[in-house]
């Protein structure tokens, strides 16, 4: 089991299936909410774990892209439900970060929903400041990591 990039359409259907399930569909958004327009950027970085084999189901996705001079930012992680707690999500993590110092980036931020604060916190993220409410009911902090 290891983390890759998506290569095939099959592979970005289930990413953004996984995508959708997680991050949209509980609060009602439309299919289709869960894409960007960055997303087909050369840029930006996928992330995808099949568990428990490489050719089992896609539970654990995330996505890096540069946002300002040497500055990361990861966005739409997500993992099934059904599969949380067993260090899916830092693998994914692991990777966008492997990926972002590839790129000679050396900080990365994100903006992670309150209930993942503490996720974020044990991979060496710190709390810079609130930053938006989603969805009118989700609120979401920026965080920062150094990559050196």
């Amino acid at each position: 089991m290891s983390v890759s990039s998506p290569r095939t359409a099959a592979d970005f259907a289930a990413y953004y299936q996984l995508r959708y399930q997680v991050l949209r569909a509980p609060w009602q958004q439309p299919p289709g909410s869960e894409r960007a327009p960055d997303d087909d950027a050369h840029t930006t970085l996928h992330a995808l774990l099949r568990y428990p084999t490489p050719d089992g189901p896609v539970v654990a996705v995330g996505r890096l892209h540069p946002s300002a001079p040497g500055q990361a930012q990861v966005r739409f992680m997500a993992v099934d439900p059904a599969y949380q707690g067993r260090g899916l999500g830092r693998q994914v993590l692991h990777f966008l970060e492997a990926g972002a110092r590839q790129q000679g980036l050396t900080e990365c931020i994100l903006h992670a929903r309150a209930t993942a604060v503490p996720f974020y916190e044990a991979a060496g993220y710190t709390v810079v400041a609130p930053s938006h409410t989603l969805f009118g009911n989700v609120p979401h902090f920026l965080m920062r990591k150094s990559l050196r």
